[in-house]
């Protein structure tokens, strides 16, 4: 198998409807959303679980396995490819904007990743209900951010009930506040909770629960006020002896030395990783783009081809934000093909978020450095591309961390061995 340049027909289609509404709904009220941080933009939500159903992709940004009709030609499968295009063009609209997109996130991420077929089928169809529906993953806490092996939420099974009892609490839960609390507009939707079963058994007893919207014990405590993404809720999520079913684990329910919790947080970040730069290289994209429009309105055109002797200084700038650029999606592109592909791409995934990560904020930078006070001003919206790109380098393993994932996969270290 070999990777495919060209887009195929799903894909370029599905771009172009994404890129009219990038122009027409996001672009036009970015400010706005902005500067009314958690305000739901609900024409925009409704819109989009439509528009993403009647083109056949669920009611909105998820995994969805294909089902080849009988008798049509076998395709390779482009789930993550068609879903990094998708989030490239909204963030290229407004990234705030895309993480408020109806769909499963990290959620159903997480499920799709280390869940059995009876709990895909039960949790992953909901986002092809009638209503728009959410999910969140929910791993970091107060004293675990990088170091999840530090995660101090536990589970403990009920034998009576046969529940799972949770208590724990969780911060930085991207769309926490619309995944849990329930809202007359959307449909049920759920958390996934990263706990421990065994505190003694390290990162093997680390497991993940699905705990259902409207959960009693479970309660958002917090939204965050953000440099960025501020359309986007980041919440706060406490659970105090909160009941889940037992069939809602992900994995099996004990701990044994040939199963390792951990690895269904890491095939989850496997799979996710690479979307997260495709949204940073949408914001970066944006930056760049209109970077360009802007010098050609002033009589600056970049003269591709010359030798870079013969160039402005802001000519070899441009050209090298746009190699930047290229570079990153190239290696999102490899590593969305692999998952696809059903490949092992842990390096793959870390190297393109670690790529994206530093290119997102190196481009928008730039762009505002050449404009000046056209770029820092709150008349255009480089600012706004500038402090919406660092979260690309943070949030899903931060640059540092994939640092290490990356020169493990080479070097052949274990996490112990190189930390």
């Amino acid at each position: 198998m070999t990777i495919e340049f060209e887009a195929p027909k799903p894909i370029v289609q599905m771009q172009a409807m994404l890129k009219t509404v990038a122009e027409n709904m996001m672009r036009s009220t970015s400010r706005e959303m902005d500067e009314n941080e958690h305000a739901i933009p609900w024409d925009y939500v409704e819109f989009m679980h439509t528009a993403m159903r009647s083109m056949g992709g669920g009611g909105g940004l998820t995994i969805n396995e294909e089902k080849p009709k009988e008798g049509a030609e076998k395709r390779p499968p482009i789930g993550y490819q068609k879903l990094a295009a998708q989030i490239e063009m909204l963030s290229w609209g407004d990234v705030g904007y895309y993480l408020i997109t109806p769909g499963g996130g990290l959620g159903a991420a997480a499920v799709a990743a280390a869940g059995s077929p009876e709990q895909k089928a039960k949790f992953l169809a909901r986002f092809n209900d009638d209503k728009p529906t959410y999910a969140a993953m929910c791993m970091t806490e107060p004293g675990a951010g990088s170091d999840t092996s530090a995660i101090r939420a536990r589970a403990v099974l009920d034998e009576k009930t046969n529940e799972w009892v949770i208590n724990g609490e969780k911060i930085f839960v991207t769309a926490g506040d619309k995944s849990f609390n329930e809202y007359e507009k959307l449909g049920k939707g759920f958390i996934v909770v990263w706990a421990s079963i065994d505190p003694t058994a390290g990162r093997s007893g680390m497991r993940a629960f699905v705990v259902e919207s409207g959960t009693p014990g479970v309660k958002v405590t917090k939204l965050e006020h953000k440099l960025g993404i501020r359309a986007s809720d980041t919440a706060s999520i406490s659970l105090v002896d909160a009941r889940v079913p037992f069939e809602n684990v992900l994995g099996k329910p004990t701990v044994e030395k040939s199963t390792t919790g951990f690895k269904g947080a890491m095939a989850t970040f496997d799979a996710t990783r690479p979307l997260v730069a495709a949204s940073g290289i949408g914001v970066a994209r944006a930056a760049l783009e209109f970077l360009k429009e802007k010098l050609a309105e002033n009589g600056v055109e970049i003269r591709y081809g010359l030798p870079r002797n013969k160039m402005t200084s802001i000519e070899r700038d441009v050209i090298d934000m746009d190699i930047q650029l290229r570079s990153a999606w190239l290696m999102t592109l490899k590593a969305v093909w692999m998952a696809d592909n059903k490949k092992p791409n842990a390096l793959e995934s870390s190297m393109s978020k670690v790529r994206a990560g530093d290119v997102t904020t190196k481009v928008t930078q730039k762009a505002v450095e050449i404009l000046g006070p056209l770029g820092y001003s709150r008349e255009f919206l480089f600012e706004k591309w500038f402090r919406d790109a660092k979260i690309t380098d943070i949030y899903e393993g931060t640059g540092q961390i994939n640092r290490l994932v990356v020169a493990r996969q080479i070097l052949g270290y274990t996490g112990a061995e190189l930390r």
